[in-house]
């Protein structure tokens, strides 16, 4: 058993149904729940037509002027000046007719099996009908082409059919239901595509009429299509050649608009590469305040360390370095270097200048280390099996080591 309800399923066909002849109710506010989620499976909402219908009132220096207060930054002028979008477009809507009426008519049960005595049924439905709308009577003929859809509901000329007689009832939005139905059961019958244009064109909607005439008359030309597409297609084209040259301007907008970011992001970037530059070079080494990374008091030229290690090794590394004499290091100074930076301070130069070093104090694992240690002496146990922290200490170990 179906975990839908029959009637549940048949409102929701009923709905697809409005919302294809038009597509504007799913701009509609108390539907915004329903187009986030079929947006949220990865489709797109068509455009509204009245704000398509509204867009030849924004102006060129309107919309940059919007734009400039969304960023909150000013843009430079333009040297040439785009062509204001308000172009108006001379639509001939003379016989257009309003049609307010969105149900959708009834259409049949598609899960029952159709025998022939359905077929024959319907068949005999439709030519009743046929007759009933020869004679004048439009609406019974309504009545029995319906007949014949709940006994053929898979009959797609059946539904073009009863759309043809809705269009001589000027309802227009029943007969596009009843056309995109037909289109859907199949799509290479030139009749729906005929009607629904017919239907189009009377709502005034020039550039869907001229697609379907356009479709129809490949699929089945006849004189009648012609004629229709004879006199929806200036004003299509209008409107197409308007939808064109408005993507055109956005497309060059958004171009542009896309360097300019490019462009003030490279600036950016270059600013911010020449401060840390003259910041580097006005500070000596680049870790620190005069020494290396995290020492406030490191090497000669820092902000107060009496000649040791970045910050100053309280007592030195316990033993010293390796490879050193063992080391009786002095208040900040350097293990085996006699105490004091006046005693035995290392060659700083050659520190600096060794690229390796140099090099090795940009990982962030070795500064973090080695600025553990400057606080906290006793805490080089801890990177006593760390290769890494080891080859520096003991590159280090071999410059003062060297130090005559």
């Amino acid at each position: 058993m179906s975990a839908v309800p029959a009637e549940h399923v048949a409102l929701l066909k009923q709905f697809v149904e409005m919302c294809k002849a038009n597509p504007d109710l799913l701009h509609e506010p108390q539907l915004e729940f329903f187009t986030k989620y079929i947006e949220s499976l990865g489709a797109s909402i068509p455009p509204s037509r009245k704000k398509f219908e509204e867009m030849p009132h924004t102006t060129t220096e309107e919309a940059t002027t919007q734009d400039t207060q969304d960023t909150g930054k000013d843009e430079e002028p333009v040297e040439e000046e785009i062509e204001s979008e308000e172009s108006d477009i001379d639509i001939d809507n003379e016989n257009v007719i309003v049609d307010d009426d969105q149900e959708a008519p009834e259409y049949g049960e598609e899960g029952v099996e159709i025998t022939e005595e359905m077929m024959d049924l319907a068949n005999d439905k439709r030519g009743e009908a046929m007759t009933a709308v020869s004679d004048g009577d439009i609406e019974r003929g309504v009545n029995l082409i319906t007949e014949a859809i709940k006994n053929n509901p898979l009959s797609a000329l059946l539904y073009a059919k009863r759309a043809s007689f809705f269009l001589r009832m000027k309802k227009m939005n029943k007969a596009i239901f009843d056309c995109n139905k037909a289109i859907s059961l199949n799509p290479d019958s030139a009749q729906p595509y005929k009607w629904r244009g017919k239907a189009f064109m009377l709502l005034g909607k020039w550039e869907e009429s001229y697609h379907d005439l356009t479709m129809a008359g490949k699929l089945d030309y006849d004189d009648d299509i012609n004629e229709m597409l004879h006199n929806v297609k200036p004003n299509a084209m209008k409107i197409m050649e308007h939808k064109r040259k408005y993507e055109r301007k956005r497309e060059e907008k958004d171009i542009q608009a896309r360097k300019d970011r490019v462009k003030k992001a490279r600036e950016q970037y270059e600013r911010e590469k020449q401060e840390r530059e003259n910041s580097s070079s006005s500070e000596g080494y680049p870790f620190g305040a005069g020494g290396f990374p995290g020492a406030a008091g490191a090497f000669p030229g820092g902000a107060g360390g009496a000649g040791g290690f970045p910050g100053g090794f309280p007592g030195g590394f316990p033993g010293g370095f390796p490879g050193t004499s063992g080391g009786a290091g002095g208040a900040g100074g350097f293990p085996g270097a006699g105490g004091g930076a006046a005693a035995g301070m290392p060659d700083i130069s050659a520190l600096l200048s060794d690229p390796e070093l140099l090099e090795a104090f940009q990982d962030p694992e070795i500064s973090a280390a080695f600025q553990d240690v400057s606080q906290n002496p006793a805490n080089i146990t801890k990177y006593q099996n760390n290769p890494k922290i080891q080859k520096v200490i003991e590159k280090m170990a071999k410059k003062f080591g060297d130090k005559k």
